[in-house]
């Protein structure tokens, strides 16, 4: 019997990890298909505090993962794949999937120009004036291009329908911002160019007209939506109709025992070192509930 095993190994993972060991808790790791998650796929993470360097994202998991087991932490790699594994407390750090377009060089130039978040790699050197694309139509992705407009020459916010449907507030301030430019009734169906293993620009095609155009620009940020890794507690633990886990007193599930930490809980924030205090907080809960359990 585990006293603490932790589903997920991004910031939130790790974190709840360093702070359970470090109260003796020896709590076990599953990393999930994707050990670190989300971060490792950025090249330099520039707003974690302590680095004035910036860090590279896979860097930063690493050193996560070796300060938790210095305190011992033990990490079981991949999933548990129909192995049991009993445990006194759980702690959900699944994080959430960014929404893809579904495109070949989408996959192909993911970090040579395409990206899924503007705050995390807007202020690279390689996005700064020059023209950059934002996808969505959604308060997240208005969001993105006002954050991009301190960096490229010109934004433009394609999106498939001739209005906007995020908040009224946030389409107002997108849409009156003078770098940002509207592409209405417009999908991107391909991302230039593979041949020069860099995005230079992308395709687009007017879904009211089926006209085929291209676009010049230095970036890619797809804003189209998460996905929380949560499927597999669905109809278990309380969650939103977005499949976000919805906490109930500090970090704890409608389960007791159970917790939730990181993105998976988080539809507002994303951020890794948001991700990181709610795994501390969420080692905190769980190990006061071990402590009044076992009075």
């Amino acid at each position: 019997m585990e006293k603490v095993v932790i589903m997920g190994s991004g910031c939130a993972g790790y974190t709840a990890a360093l702070y359970t060991a470090r109260a003796s808790l020896n709590p076990l790791i599953v990393t999930g298909k994707h050990p670190g998650g989300l971060l490792t796929t950025t090249s330099v993470v520039e707003n974690y505090p302590g680095f004035p360097d910036g860090v590279d994202g896979y860097e930063l998991m690493v050193r996560m993962q070796k300060q938790a087991e210095r305190f011992g932490a033990r990490v079981k790699f991949g999933t548990v794949d129909g192995e049991t594994i009993q445990t006194e407390t759980l702690i959900i750090a699944s994080g959430a999937s960014h929404r893809h377009l579904g495109l070949e060089n989408e996959h192909k130039l993911e970090n040579r120009g395409v990206t899924f978040c503007a705050t995390c790699d807007g202020a690279l050197p390689l996005f700064r004036h020059k023209p950059l694309v934002v996808v969505g139509g959604g308060d997240s992705a208005c969001e993105e291009a006002m954050y991009l407009t301190r960096f490229g020459s010109t934004v433009y916010l394609v999106h498939r329908r001739d209005t906007l449907r995020a908040s009224k507030i946030m389409a107002d301030r997108a849409l009156a911002h003078e770098k940002i430019k509207p592409i209405w009734d417009s999908a991107v169906t391909d991302v230039l160019d593979v041949k020069q293993d860099k995005v230079t620009g992308v395709r687009l095609k007017n879904l009211k007209t089926e006209k085929v155009s291209e676009l010049e620009a230095a970036g890619l940020f797809v804003a189209i939506g998460h996905i929380p890794n949560t499927q597999l507690f669905r109809g278990v633990i309380d969650m939103d109709e977005a499949g976000y886990i919805i906490p109930k007193r500090g970090m704890a599930t409608n389960v007791p025992g159970v917790f939730v930490a990181g993105d998976c809980a988080d539809r507002v924030y994303r951020q890794a070192v948001t991700a990181a205090g709610t795994g501390c907080a969420a080692a905190i809960d769980g190990e006061r509930w071990l402590a009044a359990r076992n009075k």
